[in-house]
């Protein structure tokens, strides 16, 4: 079984005793083909023999419809976005992901904190403040992240429905031409998601070429993991890293923590 950790100090109502379920994470920009793979990843666990439930941004059922219809009035400001999505992700976390990880399931989940800072970031949000409210999260057994350039995401997002509000960084960005936004923003955010992957180890994985082979490489990246389910793993947590310039305005508590 594996002891569970916590990227800072252990919430309320949520033990640190091992848990026989795996929790595992992908992470990437919107368009990147995380769902696709989410899918094929549950049904090739299933097939092993493994339960599996999926989780992922404002699936929750206290804040979940909250956040889509807050969004869709595009007035948010980054500070009450984020307070917003931590409840989500409290809620998810207390009601699906640990029950889950008690019955020994595989929990997938759809973006997971890193998303959440990446986002913030890029729109000017302290690192301190981010460190603070999302430390509360459970430590992944494993997280991926799909990285993919600028030129390759823009015909899947056209593909996929157009340019999206948020996603086009709208909510701050004062250029009038969406497409330059678009641009912009998302050149923004896979560096801040590639600094995070860094800090914190992340597995990355090229997400440029074909769904198959994105697949074989996410199979491949899990395969001990699952075959090892019963491996008892360290007993403390690391702490969750910003990039260098987020990391400075981090409290001295946090910052001599080791990183993941």
């Amino acid at each position: 079984m594996t002891a569970r950790r916590f990227y800072g100090a252990r919430p309320p109502g949520i033990t640190t005793e091992p848990l026989p379920g795996r929790l595992i994470v992908l992470e990437g920009v919107d368009g990147v083909g995380r769902s696709t793979q989410i899918a094929l990843l549950q049904e090739w666990l299933e097939h092993r023999g493994f339960a599996v439930i999926q989780t992922g941004l404002t699936r929750s059922m206290v804040a979940g419809r909250g956040i889509q219809r807050a969004k869709r009035g595009n007035t948010l400001d980054p500070i009450t976005l984020n307070l917003l999505y931590a409840t989500d992700f409290w809620d998810r976390l207390e009601r699906q992901i640990v029950p889950a990880l008690h019955a020994g399931m595989v929990a997938l989940a759809d973006r997971y904190i890193f998303s959440l800072i990446a986002r913030a970031r890029v729109r000017g949000l302290s690192g301190r403040w981010l460190r603070d409210l999302y430390d509360f999260a459970l430590v992944p057994d494993r997280v991926i992240y799909l990285d993919i350039d600028v030129e390759q995401l823009l015909p899947r997002v056209l593909a996929g429905g157009g340019f999206d509000y948020w996603e086009s960084g709208q909510d701050y960005l004062r250029d009038p031409n969406l497409y330059q936004n678009f641009i912009h923003y998302q050149e923004a955010l896979l560096k801040e998601f590639r600094r995070l992957a860094r800090a914190n180890r992340l597995t990355t994985i090229d997400a440029r070429g074909s769904v198959s082979q994105v697949f074989t490489r996410l199979k491949s990246e899990l395969e001990g993991m699952l075959d090892d389910m019963a491996a008892e793993p360290l007993a403390t947590g690391p702490a969750l890293v910003l990039p260098s310039a987020a990391r400075s305005q981090a409290p001295q508590r946090l910052r001599r923590e080791q990183p993941v």
